[in-house]
Parts: structure tokens; C-alpha cells; sequence
């Protein structure tokens, strides 16, 4: 299963270096997590995908014989959830509706393992979507948030020379580095422990993603197999330090419940 995993993120995001390294440390992370859930339930787990639009993650986890529910709020994006699907080969549920609203939508105690990706930095009440996360996974089970970084806002912004925008996006409450911002909140470590901590949930793990990746130009890597790898190998050291962390442009959370 870890070898199939890999190579189907790799598929979904792309065989292009840059986009190998700037999702390399997350699917090392889902795939440690659905390996070990699965090998407890040899029938295939039950995910939950809480904004998983596309299905950039639904379908190479469904391709592996897990039964995944997309739930999103957009018509167009579980559409197209529904064409990527039926190209892959793979069955993949879709519910229409809110993160927030998944205890209702699903039930309390339905999955696995239930997957929330770039939602929490636009939604009203993190706290209340972070506990609807939390009551849809059964005991045993665990949790993926993945959410913008607020340290990584000011160090791009400083490196484009947009320094008083980097200094805002150091002492704004949410983060952001002025009103055209397109994320309305981006988290730290801390802020994101306490969040999952409050629904009941334990952190497992908590990793930085695109550390460097976002730093190194791209014609850097592309077509150079050997510089991809050894790029890989930095952000997964880098994506577990305890100051690098701080600085990557999403941080990951794996929490068990």
C-alpha cells in the first residue's frame, strides 16, 4: 500500500519537480496514517473528505479500495470530482454542503479518518468546524488538517519587497498582510494545537509543508531527478524541525481521537 499511495499523489499533483516537492511531505504523512488504520481494518477505511473539492486526495485514496465521501460546498467542484473519478476508475461519493455542517451531513462517529485541506482559513468558526471534524471521527481514529502559515506570509512578502505588508502579517491577530489578502486567517503551531486540543482531539503529529519549496524557483528542478529528490529529502528533515516548521507555508496536523 505505501508504494501505491505514493505514486498516486504523485499522478494527482503532477509529475512536474516543483509540484513533487511541494506535496512530497504531506502524502509521507497520509500514507504512515492510512497504512496504519488500515492494517485494523483489512476491509478498507471509511474517509471523510471535508472541502476536498476535486478529489485531488478522494481518488487515489478510493483507487487503494477505501469507500471516501467528498463533502464541498461547490456544485462545480463535485462535478468535477465526478468526471475525475470516472476517469480513474473509482467510485467516490459526494455530498453537498459545509465542513461545519458534517455531524448532520454524516453522522457522528462514521470514519476513519476524515480529511480537512485548506478550509479552515475561510471558514466563520474554526473552532466549530475543528469540532465537527472531531465528532464525525469514530474513536481510533484520526484527523488531517491542513492549514496556512503565518510566518511563511511574512517571509514571502519581505522576500517580494513588500516589507510593510511582512510586518503587518506578523502582528495582524489573523495573519494577514492587508485588506487584499486573499486568506482571511493563517494559523501557528499553537494556534492549531490548541484548536484540535479543544475539540478533544490529541495531536499526533504536526509538520511544516513547502518549507523551501516555495522558496527555490522551479527551473531549478524540473527535468532534474536528482535535485527533486534531494529537495524531497530537505522539506521531510526540515518539515518536522523545530524552528523550520514554524516558517512553512502550510502547516500539517495529524490528530487521534
Amino acid at each position: 500500500m505505501t508504494d501505491t499511495i505514493g505514486g498516486a499523489g504523485d499522478v494527482i499533483m503532477g509529475t512536474r519537480g516543483s509540484g513533487r516537492v511541494r506535496t512530497a511531505v504531506l502524502w509521507q504523512a497520509l500514507r504512515r496514517t492510512v497504512d496504519e488504520l488500515a492494517s485494523t481494518r483489512p476491509g478498507g477505511l471509511e474517509v471523510i473528505d471535508a472541502g476536498g473539492g476535486t478529489g485531488g486526495l478522494a481518488v487515489p485514496l478510493a483507487s487503494l479500495g477505501h469507500k471516501v465521501t467528498v463533502v464541498d460546498a461547490s456544485p462545480d467542484a463535485l462535478a468535477a470530482l465526478e468526471r475525475r473519478a470516472a476517469e480513474a476508475g473509482v467510485a467516490v461519493a459526494s455530498v453537498q454542503g459545509d465542513a461545519g455542517d458534517l455531524l448532520d451531513l454524516i453522522g457522528p462517529g462514521r470514519a476513519d479518518l476524515v480529511l480537512c485541506h485548506s478550509v479552515l482559513e475561510y471558514t466563520d468558526d474554526p473552532a466549530a468546524v475543528m469540532a465537527a471534524l472531531a465528532g464525525t471521527v469514530r474513536p481510533g481514529g484520526a484527523v488531517s488538517v491542513l492549514v496556512a502559515g503565518r510566518l511563511a506570509a511574512a517571509v514571502h512578502r519581505a522576500l517580494t519587497g513588500h516589507f510593510d505588508q511582512a510586518r503587518r502579517a506578523l502582528t495582524d491577530p489573523a495573519g494577514r498582510w492587508g485588506e487584499r489578502d486573499p486568506v482571511p486567517l493563517r494559523f501557528t503551531r499553537q494556534t492549531l494545537t490548541e484548536l484540535a486540543e479543544g475539540a478533544g482531539l490529541r495531536v499526533a503529529e504536526l509538520q511544516g509543508v513547502r518549507i523551501f519549496a516555495d522558496l527555490v524557483p522551479g527551473a531549478l528542478l524540473d527535468g532534474e531527478a536528482e535535485a527533486v529528490q534531494s529537495l524531497i529529502e530537505l522539506e521531510t528533515a526540515a518539515s518536522v524541525h523545530p524552528v523550520l516548521r514554524d516558517l512553512a507555508t502550510q502547516l500539517h496536523l495529524l490528530a487521534r481521537k
